[in-house]
């Protein structure tokens, strides 16, 4: 058999950037390479092991003998070990057997730079190339402008394993059907990206893929990695970014994984109030080490040179940054000034960033960030962690507990809802709704939903537009955007049935028309992350429950006026100071019946009049239905957008709903009749209960009187 022929990828300027921690193009260098060497066809392995005192290349080509193809240590004391095999080549399977220095220790390892792993529970690395064809330069070439900060973001975050199963053979799709179906779907919902929760190659399917072992392989899970690029590349040829969910802040103990990797803590942390987090019983990476500093950011340059990624959400954040997460008294060791910050971290982070923006400034790195740490999405240059956006989890926190609670308690909690617009320009911000709110016992995003079912999903309606016009960014979780009823579960497909009821077909129209209204209005985005794109007309009618304010585009021109009631009465002649003089018209209405609403309270083409209201001098009467958002904009300004709106929106009776099955065909099928007959009586009910509750409505704003 042939045995190892001396063979280097590295020189010595690429030994001394990735010992300063400065190489962060090491997937060029390290891992498998499929090579001709001395006239020799074969595959070139190299590897960081210093504290090794013997490495084997074990695999089906060798019987997984030890000692057969033993790999050459460099001169230069980098701990690399590396070497040419003859007459191994793709689809060949292999470990390293390394024989640690210390005590002897043995270990069998993946490659940690593999490209392609064995469907688990298989553990091995596969020697892999391939020649993809990337067919996306026109998205390539215009993705600045579709990633930009002044451009709509509206995620849909994807969990492959369990958005749809092949439902006859009960098993996951694969990248290639998904790249049908999938793409489709996002495409009718217009979603702007997609988010897809870990697609790295790991091997607990309960982890969700938080706990990575194949950091630059696409689980197989779902197919080969040129056709994980073909879905990549299918989504861009229909203008949908890729988000990828990337964690570079813990790592699985698995023994086959980077733990103890020599024999030794190489990528881990070797002090255990630095090295171990308690709560996922995982390793966290050594931030301090400039080798694994090389490891991290070739990781995440790695994702948008071979994949063509549009951005990373880096997951758990905060539990990088602060030295005591999730830490007892004792159990923590303060940093050299006496803080709580993990100074590697830090800048660790800070340096990923950069490489990140320097290379690819057209793409969007995402910080899962929960706490208070400052400047978390502003520029290195002046002090901040580099990040493009951060989730914005206090805004979600207090309102889904404000959402959570009966209407007529709402009085006393308006300021969960106002109290965001306090710190909503300190950061980029983007609105999350993901899979952590919809498991462990927190319910659906439906479920936590008060009321009777018409109010339950007219809550959820109102919910969702809010969202859509609040400031920021946006991300739904799978399944939220037709309001999944049951906790998301991972082992299953989503209850795509639910869309037999027009109240969930209701839903998912209304999100079409919320992702149709952020994307074609400039005022909803382009200052998105500005104050100057946002204004209070009404925060303090805490009485009504009602919130009026104005989104605003660059161009003084582009204002829409958003107006939302939250209680079930609803509110006519409500008087809302207005910015001009004009005819306003309404462009949304949460209560229509293309969503299942009542239809029953909309707007006609209004003027507005010279009466103070508001601090401003002209004003208006409106109408806000029960439980529901209108949205408002002058005339004039209506006729060059107009054709672009979602023509549901004025459709007048239920027939609107079916119309949506033709748009998501390959999902859902046309309601049965006695689903279209509950629903119908549902929804007569409510009308009912509420015409009996308030005949006449009539309520003018917190203002008392409008002063002539």
């Amino acid at each position: 058999m042939p045995k190892v022929m001396p063979c280097s990828r590295f020189t010595d300027f690429d030994i001394n950037l990735f010992l300063a921690g400065k190489h962060f193009r090491l997937y060029e260098k390290f891992g498998s390479h499929i090579m001709e060497h001395e006239g020799v066809r074969g595959t070139y392995f190299a590897v960081w092991a210093p504290s090794a005192k013997k490495v084997s290349v074990v695999g089906d080509f060798n019987d997984w003998k030890e000692n057969v193809h033993e790999l050459n240590v460099r001169w230069d004391k980098s701990g690399v070990w590396e070497g040419f095999i003859p007459n191994v080549g793709k689809g060949n399977i292999y470990k390293y057997k390394i024989t640690s220095h210390h005590n002897n220790i043995k270990t069998e390892k993946a490659d940690p730079y593999a490209r392609r792993s064995e469907h688990p529970p298989h553990t091995a690395s596969i020697v892999w190339e391939d020649h993809y064809q990337w067919k996306d330069e026109n998205w390539m070439s215009k993705r600045k402008k579709n990633n930009a900060l002044d451009a709509p973001h509206s995620v849909y975050e994807v969990h492959l394993g369990s958005w749809k199963r092949h439902e006859t053979e009960d098993r996951f799709m694969s990248y290639v059907e998904l790249a049908d179906d999938l793409v489709t779907y996002v495409k009718k919902m217009k979603f702007t990206h997609v988010e897809l929760m870990p697609i790295m190659e790991f091997p607990y399917d309960p982890s969700w893929g938080y706990q990575i072992t194949g950091y630059f392989a696409p689980t197989s899970r779902f197919g080969y990695p040129e056709e994980f690029k073909f879905l990549v590349d299918t989504l861009h040829k229909n203008d949908i970014g890729v988000l990828l969910d990337w964690v570079p802040s813990h790592f699985p103990e698995d023994a086959h994984g980077l733990g103890y990797f020599d024999g030794s803590c190489l990528y881990e942390h070797p002090d255990r109030r630095k090295g171990y987090h308690h709560d996922w019983k995982s390793l966290i990476f050594n931030y301090g080490r400039n080798e694994v500093k090389s490891f991290l950011i070739s990781n995440a340059l790695f994702w948008f040179d071979q994949y063509h990624a549009d951005g990373l959400r880096v997951d758990a954040v905060a539990s990088m940054l602060f030295l005591d997460y999730s830490r007892k008294d004792g159990e923590w060791e303060p940093n050299i000034h006496g803080g709580r910050e993990n100074l590697d971290a830090v800048a660790f982070i800070k340096e990923m960033n950069e490489a990140v923006y320097s290379n690819y400034p057209d793409v969007q790195n995402i910080a899962e960030e929960s706490t208070a740490f400052p400047m978390v999405s502003r520029p290195t240059f002046s002090g901040g962690l580099g990040f493009g956006m951060k989730w914005m989890m206090g805004w979600m926190h207090d309102t889904l507990e404000y959402f959570s609670k009966p209407p007529i308690y709402r009085q006393y909690h308006q300021n969960d809802l106002t109290f965001s617009m306090t710190y909503a320009f300190s950061e980029n911000f983007m609105l999350p709704l993901s899979h952590d709110e919809v498991v462990y016992g927190k319910r659906s995003i439906l479920g936590r939903m008060p009321g009777d079912e018409w109010q339950r999903f007219a809550n959820l309606r109102l919910l969702y537009s809010y969202m859509f016009t609040h400031p920021g960014g946006k991300l739904l979780f799978m399944g939220c955007e037709f309001g999944q009823s049951n906790e998301w579960n991972f082992r299953q497909s989503l209850d795509w049935h639910l869309l037999d009821s027009q109240y969930h077909q209701g839903i998912q129209n209304l999100i079409i028309d919320l992702n149709n209204l952020y994307r074609t209005e400039p005022a909803m985005y382009e200052q998105q992350f500005s104050g100057e794109g946002f204004e209070w007309i009404a925060y303090d009618d805490h009485k009504n429950s009602v919130l009026v304010y104005m989104r605003k585009g660059k161009d003084p021109k582009d204002v829409v006026i958003v107006a939302c009631n939250m209680t079930p009465i609803p509110m006519i002649t409500y008087g809302i100071g207005v910015p001009h003089k004009g005819k306003l018209e309404e462009i949304f209405n949460s209560d229509a019946m293309a969503y299942n609403g009542t239809g029953d309270f909309k707007n006609k083409v209004f003027t507005a009049k010279k009466a103070v209201l508001h601090n401003r001098g002209y004003s208006a009467e409106i109408t806000i239905p029960p439980l529901g958002m209108v949205a408002f904009k002058y005339v004039e300004m209506i006729q060059s957008s107009k054709k672009h709106l979602n023509k549901s929106v004025e459709k007048k009776d239920v027939k609107v709903i079916k119309s949506s099955n033709k748009k998501v065909g390959k999902l859902i099928s046309e309601p049965n009749s006695s689903s279209k007959e509950k629903d119908k009586k549902n929804t007569d009910e409510t009308k009912n209960k509420i015409q009996v509750a308030d005949k006449s409505p009539k309520v003018i704003s917190s203002e008392k009187r409008i002063k002539k």
